[in-house]
C-alpha cells in the first residue's frame, strides 16, 4: 500500500503545487493579496507565513489545493463589490481580486492551467534534451492471420508513415495514436516499397492487461511491430528540437484528451478507462516501480490533465470563472449573484457526478464491484 500512496503524494503535491503557484504568480504580479497558500484540503498539518502575510501550508487530505485572496469570496455582484469599497480602506481596496481590471482576473485564474502545461512542457523538454528521444521507424515484422490489419491490407514489412493523420516518428508512437483513436476505422498511411498507401482498418476492441498488469479494453488490429533495419534510433535532442517536440507532445496530448472525452460524452469511447485519485494512486506506484524516468514522464501526463479539466467552464472550476469573465465582457457587467450562485449548484451537481462515476471505476478496477 505504501509502495503505491507515496509516489501518488509525491505526484500530488507536486502538481497541484505547480497549479495553484500558477494562480500565486499571476496574483502577485496585479497586486492581489493572497492569505492562503494551501496544498490538499482539511486540517493543517504545518505552515509558516512569508513576509507578504501569506500563510503557506500543507494540509491533511492531498487531493488538492487553494490560493485564497484577500477579501475573497465564492460569488460577486455589482452589490458585493460596493460593499467591499466601503468595508476596506484605500489601500486594502488596491489588494482585492475583484476589483481588478477583467485582463488581470482572467490571467490570474489562467494562471493555474497554464502552469500545469508549462510543466509538463519543461519535463518533455528536459527528456529530449538530456535523455533523448526514440526516432526509430515502426515496420510490420507480422500481420495476423484473419485479423483487422490483414483484412485492411497492411502487410509485412509495411513501413508506418501515419496514423489518422499523426506522422508515426517511432515504434512508441503507433500503440499511442491506435489507443486515443475514437473513431470506428483508423487510417494507416505505410510505406510499401516505393509506394505510399491510405488503408483503413477498423481495430478490434479486447478485453485486455497494459504494461502494468491492469485491465483496460484495448483498440488493436493486430500487427507486430520491428525496428527498420534492427537499428535503434534514440536521439538527444538540440535545444530548437527539444521545443518543437515538447510542445507538439503538450498539443497532442491536449487534443486527443479532448477527443476522447468527447468520444465518452456521445457514447464512442470506453468510460471504464475514466479514473479518478485511486487509479491514479495505483499507477503512480507502478509507474514508480520502473525508474524516476517513467514517473516524471507520467507526472507530465497528469499535469496536463488538470490542466485542462481546470480549464471546462464548470462552476467552481478556473473555467467556470473564466466563463463568467466571458460572459460579463459580453454583458459589459457581471451576472447577477442569483445567476452565478444557479450556475454554482449545476457545477457542484456536475462535479460530485464526475467523483462518484471515477471513483466506482476505481472500485470496480479494484474487483470491489
Amino acid at each position: 500500500m505504501l509502495n503505491y500512496l507515496l509516489p501518488f503524494i509525491i505526484l500530488i503535491l507536486i502538481v497541484v503545487f505547480i497549479h495553484e503557484y500558477g494562480h500565486y504568480y499571476f496574483a502577485r504580479r496585479y497586486g492581489v493579496g493572497v492569505t492562503d497558500f494551501s496544498i490538499g484540503f482539511g486540517k493543517e498539518i504545518f505552515g509558516w507565513n512569508d513576509k507578504s502575510g501569506t500563510r503557506w501550508k500543507i494540509c491533511w487530505i492531498p487531493l488538492g489545493g487553494y490560493v485564497k485572496f484577500f477579501g475573497d469570496r465564492n460569488v460577486f455582484s455589482q452589490a458585493d463589490q460596493e460593499e467591499l469599497i466601503k468595508k476596506y480602506n484605500e489601500e486594502d481596496r488596491k489588494k482585492l481580486f475583484v476589483l481588478k481590471p477583467l485582463y488581470q482576473r482572467v490571467w490570474i485564474v489562467f494562471g493555474g492551467p497554464l502552469a500545469n502545461f508549462v510543466l509538463a512542457f519543461v519535463i518533455f523538454f528536459s527528456i529530449y534534451t538530456f535523455v533523448g528521444k526514440d526516432f526509430t521507424p515502426a515496420v510490420i515484422n507480422e500481420v495476423q492471420k484473419d485479423s483487422p490489419a490483414m483484412m485492411g491490407g497492411l502487410k509485412q514489412d509495411d513501413i508506418i508513415l501515419e496514423i489518422d493523420g499523426n506522422k508515426v516518428q517511432s515504434i512508441m508512437d503507433v500503440s499511442k495514436f491506435i489507443t486515443m483513436s475514437t473513431d470506428d476505422v483508423i487510417d494507416f498511411k505505410v510505406k510499401r516499397t516505393y509506394d505510399e498507401l491510405i488503408l483503413k482498418i477498423k481495430p478490434d476492441l479486447i478485453l485486455s492487461e497494459d504494461n502494468l498488469g491492469n485491465k483496460i479494453k484495448k483498440r488493436v488490429v493486430g500487427i507486430k511491430l520491428g525496428a527498420f533495419n534492427n537499428e535503434i534510433n534514440h536521439v538527444k535532442l538540440g535545444p530548437a528540437q527539444s521545443l518543437y517536440h515538447a510542445a507538439n507532445e503538450v498539443y497532442y496530448v491536449s487534443i486527443s484528451s479532448l477527443k476522447y472525452i468527447g468520444a465518452m460524452i456521445f457514447g464512442k469511447a470506453d468510460t471504464s478507462q475514466l479514473g479518478g485519485p485511486i487509479r491514479i494512486a495505483k499507477i503512480s506506484g507502478q509507474v514508480a516501480e520502473f525508474g524516476v524516468l517513467a514517473f516524471i514522464s507520467m507526472m507530465a501526463y497528469i499535469s496536463i490533465s488538470l490542466g485542462l479539466i481546470n480549464l471546462f467552464p464548470i462552476p467552481m472550476l478556473d473555467g467556470g470563472h473564466l466563463m463568467f469573465y466571458a460572459f460579463e465582457k459580453i454583458l459589459g457587467r457581471p451576472l447577477s449573484q442569483k445567476t452565478q450562485e444557479g450556475f454554482f449548484r449545476i457545477g457542484m451537481f456536475l462535479l460530485l457526478t464526475l467523483m462518484f462515476f471515477t471513483t466506482f471505476n476505481d472500485l470496480k478496477d479494484l474487483g470491489l464491484f
